[in-house]
């Protein structure tokens, strides 16, 4: 699913997604609780407002960014 990500570039340059929209839904991001690499792409797993977790992806190559995974809180 493609998502809007707002993000915030540090001091290194990576971006780190600070809030997003699902449809017309804007969540924040309150934590950052992991991240990781993949072939291409970068996953965050955040804790979002909503109180649910989200693995944002995204895409360095072409810049857009998908929702891969969802949890409810708990």
């Amino acid at each position: 699913m493609a998502i809007r990500v707002e993000c915030y570039a540090g001091y290194r340059g990576d971006q780190e997604p600070r809030e997003f929209w699902l449809g017309e839904r804007h969540l924040d991001v309150r934590e950052i609780v992991d991240r990781w690499l993949g072939p291409d792409y970068r996953y965050f797993r955040v804790t979002a407002s909503d109180g649910d977790t989200y693995i944002l992806k995204h895409d360095d190559n072409a810049g857009e960014w998908d929702l891969a995974a969802f949890r409810r809180g708990p």
